[in-house]
């Protein structure tokens, strides 16, 4: 890696410790600490979502006419002013004002941060370099949670005011981070023939690819990520018996597998289509699907469930490993010259949306049908594989299987040059 994909790397992992210091205690935090109540509460993770969904369609268009770095230093600065003054607001209007400007700076982070990588990148080193970052994201959260959870103390605000500032530190200590970056000449919006920023989403929406992806990418993040927090876990509850400690370790096995296995799966994954690997993942995921129905409506033991119900989300995060290396090197591929942060935010706004409606669906059917539950989700995770086999029909080679083209471009070059002298 160079220079600056270290540093990009670095900003990476600092972001996602300073959002697991915070987000798995901000409901207690806002409800109880404050004492703003559990409708206060909910409508700060609904302010999360709806600032998310108000800033992403235009954060693409002023990361192609301006570049990654300025608005990722103008996300990063936004988000800090978010985090300190949620740490000292006392009122429901602060609060929730504090939460929209820290719920559009880590918006805005995404698409910025991807398209950095994407510069910074070539296409043989791209797939590695999501890698890393979906690597150093999971260790970052995973680690920030365990140490955040080690310094709140309920009974004392200030606790959580200590939590809030540490965040917005790690936002500021970014900004002096990625200030250094020297990024390297990368095409713009208004260097690119053909192109305004007026018809930019025009031009996205008529690339059926592009389109197909979002389709997928909805299911994909609705189908998993829309879950993990709200339907699967009130399902493992209610229907499996888990407990908390138990939901905690299932939550820790999704980290655990993604931390042990990205590498593992990643040269597996250079060298299939893109397009075959998404489909595996559909399928193992409804193995994971099955899986939670076993331990929520099994007969088995109560030491059996709760194995299943862990096994569910290990499963989940094999399937996640696979994905890091795959659609955001293939969101980039789809991206015409000068336009990638404009597909990197329309993909994250996507996104955010299957995030919002996830857990609105999920939740209540996690809760109380639990059949139905297993098996629409079951439904969707085919549904992913079907989706994705259409999209490979879609794709060209170099999108679908780039290290197969490249292998034969390669091939080609050598054979021409052995055959050079022979012409002579």
């Amino acid at each position: 890696m160079g220079a600056a994909m270290r540093r990009i790397h670095v900003g990476n992992a600092l972001s996602a410790f300073g959002l697991g210091f915070t987000v798995p205690y901000l409901y207690v935090y806002v409800a109880q600490v404050r004492g703003l109540g559990a409708m206060t509460a909910g409508l700060v993770l609904a302010v999360f979502a709806v600032a998310a969904l108000i800033v992403l369609p235009f954060a693409g268009r002023v990361i192609v006419r301006r570049g990654p770095l300025p608005v990722l230093l103008a996300a990063l600065v936004t988000a800090a002013i978010g985090a300190l003054s949620l740490g000292l607001s006392g009122s429901a209007a602060t609060v929730l004002l504090s939460a929209a400007a820290l719920g559009a700076g880590q918006a805005v982070m995404q698409p910025a941060l991807a398209t950095m990588i994407v510069d910074c990148s070539s296409s043989d080193t791209r797939s590695r370099a999501f890698a890393m970052q979906f690597f150093l994201q999971n260790l970052g959260l995973g680690v920030g949670g365990l140490i955040g959870g080690h310094l709140v103390d309920t009974s004392k605000a200030g606790s959580f005011t200590l939590l809030f500032s540490i965040e917005a530190a790690m936002f500021l200590l970014l900004v002096v981070v990625m200030a250094t970056v020297r990024m390297p000449r990368a095409p713009r919006m208004e260097d690119a023939s053909g192109l305004s920023a007026k018809g930019s989403w025009k031009q996205l929406l008529g690339n059926r690819a592009m389109v197909q992806l979002c389709v997928l990418g909805f299911v994909l993040f609705f189908a998993c990520y829309g879950q993990f927090e709200s339907g699967l876990s009130a399902y493992g509850v209610e229907a499996a018996g888990i407990s908390t400690s138990a939901l905690g370790t299932a939550l820790a096995a999704n980290t655990l597998m993604i931390v042990v296995a990205q590498f593992a799966v990643l040269r597996f994954v250079e060298r299939r289509k893109r397009s075959r690997v998404i489909a595996s993942v559909g399928l193992i995921w409804a193995v994971a699907w099955a899986v939670a129905g076993y331990a929520g409506l099994g007969n088995g033991s109560q030491t059996m469930a709760t194995a299943a119900f862990i096994s569910t989300y290990a499963l989940f995060g094999l399937g996640e490993a696979m994905l890091s290396p795959t659609l955001a090197p293939l969101v980039a591929d789809l991206a015409p010259s000068g336009m990638a942060g404009q597909y990197n935010s329309a993909f994250a706004l996507v996104k955010q949306l299957a995030l919002a409606v996830g857990p609105a669906v999920g939740g209540p059917l996690g809760a109380s049908l639990h059949v139905p539950y297993i098996v629409t989700f079951l439904l969707f995770s085919l549904g992913i594989t079907v989706l994705a086999v259409r999209l490979g029909r879609q794709l060209t080679q170099v999108q679908d299987h780039p290290s197969a083209a490249r292998s034969r471009v390669v091939a080609q070059g050598s054979a021409s040059a052995e055959q050079a002298p022979a012409h002579v």
